[in-house]
């Protein structure tokens, strides 16, 4: 143990809970200014929400409706505090790592911030492909109403719907990484994951079912397929990975060989 990571090591408890106070109150203060630009925001982000209702009024009587007095405020809340954990999850994110680090080996650590650095990418093109067919869906399932019918919604309801929507795309666009992580730590092997490709095509077909409606068959494609192709790169990584594995560990042999072989000198 070198000197530089002996007093990390030996940290009282009470420079240890210092330090988890400052970075608690960093990742609040980080959250706040998050929720502040995402109530800055909810114009914005109501007008995204908003159009597919817009388009519906064109050919029926249909609108949002805001069922209490407080429910608009309420609702803007809600949409700024989940933009801004959306919004600070840099920030967050590296306090929770920098605490936890001291506490990690080298390699957990790399698979650390390996994971963070691929998660956070791919959890925002989740988000953003469940915003791109939400509004689809909206269509599709208001249009099972007659004409003749109004359709008034909830704002709340409407809104939670949209969110689930997006965070379980977001969610799923995040799964193969967590193949990849049990991969190199030696939970799963490259054959496990490459055999179970049948059930995970159908858990892929089944997830993608749930998140959208059962006559929505276009929605339910573009969910699913970049899924598939996401689980088979994720394949694709640990079979290289394990390749280039097996390649190493005759080179290390032979170099570990001579050093086994060499006689030791006797003292005179």
């Amino acid at each position: 143990m070198t000197g530089r990571t002996a007093p990390t090591a030996r940290m009282p408890l009470a420079q240890h809970l210092r330090e988890a106070r400052v970075r608690a109150v960093r990742a609040a203060a980080a959250l706040l200014v998050g929720a502040v630009a995402g109530y800055l925001l909810s114009d914005a982000i109501f007008d995204v929400l908003r159009e597919p209702i817009e388009q519906l009024a064109a050919s029926r009587d249909a609108s949002l409706n805001f069922d209490t007095v407080t429910s608009a405020f309420d609702l803007r809340l809600r949409v700024a505090l989940v933009a801004g954990i959306v919004l600070s999850s840099p920030v967050w994110l590296y306090e929770i790592l920098a605490f936890l680090s001291p506490g990690l080996t080298r390699r957990e650590r790399r698979f650390t911030l390996g994971f963070v650095a691929a998660a956070v990418p791919l959890f925002a093109a989740g988000c953003a492909m469940g915003l791109a067919i939400f509004p689809h869906m909206v269509e599709l399932l208001a249009g099972f109403a007659s004409d003749d019918d109004s359709t008034v919604l909830q704002a709340s309801t409407y809104i939670d719907f949209v969110l689930k929507v997006v965070l379980a795309t977001g969610i799923a666009f995040v799964l193969p990484v967590f193949v990849v992580v049990l991969n190199l730590l030696g939970v799963l092997s490259a054959r496990t994951i490459l055999r179970g490709w049948r059930l995970a095509l159908v858990g892929i077909v089944l997830f993608s079912a749930l998140v959208t409606p059962a006559a929505d068959v276009f929605s339910m494609f573009l969910v699913a397929v970049p899924m598939a192709l996401l689980y088979l790169a994720a394949v694709l990584v640990v079979l290289v990975r394990e390749r280039r594995m097996r390649r190493r560990a005759p080179e290390e042999q032979e170099l570990a060989a001579p050093e086994l072989a060499t006689p030791t000198t006797p003292a005179a």
